[in-house]
């Protein structure tokens, strides 16, 4: 309901809670029967799905990502599809496996190449598991069937972001993806955070960018105050025989190439509706720099390098069972900071077929 209700009421909505828990306020400071009904203890909390999510689009927005997973497969000079430059690439995913931080990852079977020049596939448990660090956002009021969202009207269709981990069976995606694209390969679970940090939360972390112009996109897609959100992002992987977590890649929402207001506005310039509580995923977030690639498929760059934890003494190329996922993310300000929780999620073994 609050996701639909848009903009102001969400303005309205957070200005009051701010107000109450001012330390400037006493109705509730002065109040202890209404604060033992108004604050649970955070240890207390059980913490559930933030919506109903009744459609979920994966997209596939950083140039770096893109430019890596390209070079790796067809080579750098052909590293970037011919349309890349030009839309939003995304694929459509499966709502019903969206599932909340802390929910254990099944380690998915399929048919599989047995080798690189293998040409006929087996069936079996999925080899190369990987981890895609990214983030998503939730639509609020939505747009009627048949009409399209306009860039200037994207802001305010855009409730707030959490930490999304798309779960990703390499080998099972790429047998599958042609013609296509992504099917079981993606579709066996995709972890989310809890927690919604709204955008007027995150106004304060824009970072201006410079326009497009090479191509400058197509004019329902040109923003006139282009801007990302500086949002320090970070992965760590705990093994079963570890006794801490290690991070392997940090990253930032800056370098991310298509914004949330383009991705938005391309889902819907078909007339395709919207609806209050769709989830939208960014797409794998990579920087400049090795150890900010979001993917262990960059990080051993497609199986030729090894990835250390830290000063475990343990190696990954792939996830193994028994592997925890560790998703975290914040903006930094000057003297506070936003977070957004934690994403997480352990690998199970796969099930015996």
């Amino acid at each position: 309901a609050l996701m639909g209700a848009g903009r102001p009421a969400w303005t309205e909505f957070r200005n009051t809670l701010k107000k109450i828990l001012s330390k400037d306020e006493s109705a509730l400071q002065n109040n202890a029967g209404l604060r033992s009904g108004a604050l649970i203890a955070a240890q207390e909390v059980t913490m559930h799905m933030p919506a109903t999510i009744g459609d979920y689009t994966d997209f596939y927005s950083s140039r770096n990502h893109a430019t890596n997973v390209g070079t790796m497969f067809r080579g750098k000079d052909n590293a970037l599809q011919p349309n890349w430059l030009h839309l939003p690439v995304g694929y459509h995913g499966r709502a019903s496996s969206v599932v909340l931080s802390g929910t254990e990852i099944r380690r998915p079977a399929g048919q599989i190449l047995p080798s690189p020049t293998a040409t006929t596939p087996v069936f079996g448990a999925c080899r190369l598991l990987d981890f895609e660090l990214e983030m998503g956002f939730f639509v609020g009021p939505g747009n009627k069937f048949g009409d399209a969202i306009k860039m200037e009207d994207a802001a305010d269709q855009i409730f707030g972001m959490v930490l999304m981990n798309d779960w990703s069976a390499r080998d099972i995606q790429k047998w599958e993806y042609v013609p296509l694209g992504p099917f079981n390969g993606k579709n066996f679970g995709t972890t989310i955070s809890p927690w919604v940090v709204t955008m007027d939360a995150l106004a304060p972390f824009r970072l201006p960018l410079e326009p497009k112009t090479d191509p400058e996109p197509l004019p329902y897609l040109v923003e006139k105050d282009s801007y990302q959100f500086d949002i320090k992002l970070f992965t760590a992987i705990q093994g079963e025989n570890m006794n801490k977590s290690e991070i392997v890649a940090s990253s930032n929402f800056k370098y991310m190439y298509w914004s949330p207001r383009q991705q938005l506005v391309h889902h819907s310039v078909t007339g395709c509706n919207m609806r209050p509580g769709d989830l939208l995923g960014s797409g794998t977030i990579s920087g400049t720099e090795p150890h900010e690639y979001g993917s262990m498929l960059e990080l051993c760059w497609k199986g030729t390098k090894e990835v250390k934890l830290g000063d475990s003494g343990e190696i990954r190329k792939f996830l193994k069972d028994g592997d925890d996922v560790i998703m975290t993310g914040y903006a930094q300000g000057m003297g506070y900071r936003v977070g957004f929780g934690n994403c997480t999620g352990k690998v199970l073994p796969a099930n015996q077929l």
